[in-house]
């Protein structure tokens, strides 16, 4: 990954823009914060993926919440809306379109605008340049680190993207950042301990959506080991002594939330705060 980080702040040189994907239900947590350094002010398009699962209402105020000066946004259902790529294409040469007015005005006839698409392991990024592009040009999958290179991709005659490896940064601000990746498959499963990343999203959806997991696992726990061993319970996850097998609750529950089967949440919601005095 540091390779891919060199490779990509030197590549970032030859470039007119970045579109960033995101998962729509963690904005914050699924950005590289080294992309602000290693960016030069060049214009960025967010395109937040997964809205399927998302939270509708929190996916509208974070695309609202993340429009701002050189940068737009943009919430798509990658596997659904087969327009989604179009959209993208659309969204991004409305956002160089100043640049290339100026360019067309001293007499320069723009040529197509370079892109490099970025975005942490497992958001979806193949999936988002094939729907561009309009066909299968690059290998998808559900797990991090498909992509080993970086490739230059004509993807319409005013887009041309570089794909690049999926990038973690070397260290997380705060523990939370760490846990939400992790709970929604962009770290590796087999170097963490499912059980306590399973306990820290069981805290907070119940702290966003109180009530939900109740309701859907039929208990009244409100302690997320409570929860795990409810979980068990429910679905007859046992250990030979009887126990509940909170371990294989645990990824069950991780499991159930990746596929979006507990219903459309975002683990990451806008302060209202931040909202109001970003639209003043």
């Amino acid at each position: 990954m540091e390779k891919a980080r060199r490779e990509m702040t030197e590549r970032l040189k030859a470039v007119d823009m970045i579109i960033e994907l995101r998962d729509c239900r963690i904005p914050e947590a699924s950005t590289n914060p080294l992309l602000n350094m290693m960016a030069q002010g060049k214009p960025r398009l967010i395109v937040l993926a997964k809205t399927d699962m998302a939270d509708p209402v929190q996916s509208e105020k974070w695309v609202r919440h993340l429009k701002k000066e050189n940068q737009s946004c943009l919430a798509v259902d990658l596997m659904r809306d087969n327009g989604a790529g179009k959209k993208i294409i659309r969204e991004a040469l409305l956002l160089m379109k100043p640049k290339r007015d100026k360019q067309k005005a001293r007499g320069i006839n723009p040529r197509a605008v370079r892109a490099m698409a970025c975005g942490i392991p497992n958001v979806g990024k193949s999936t988002m340049i094939n729907r561009i592009v309009g066909k299968n040009t690059v290998k998808a999958a559900d797990k991090p680190g498909v992509t080993r290179s970086l490739t230059w991709i004509h993807a319409d005659p005013q887009l041309d993207l570089l794909d690049t490896p999926g990038v973690l940064w070397p260290k997380f601000d705060d523990e939370m950042t760490g846990s939400l990746l992790a709970a929604l498959g962009s770290i590796n499963d087999d170097i963490l301990d499912r059980k306590m990343i399973a306990m820290d999203a069981i805290h907070v959806i119940q702290d966003l959506y109180p009530g939900m997991l109740e309701e859907i696992y039929e208990s009244g726990e409100v302690n997320p080991n409570g929860m795990l061993k409810a979980i068990a319970a429910k679905r007859n996850l046992v250990r030979e002594n009887n126990e509940p097998d909170t371990k294989r609750a645990a990824e069950m529950f991780l499991n159930e939330l990746r596929k979006g089967r507990l219903g459309r949440l975002s683990l990451e919601h806008v302060h209202e705060e931040d909202t109001e005095d970003h639209s003043e």
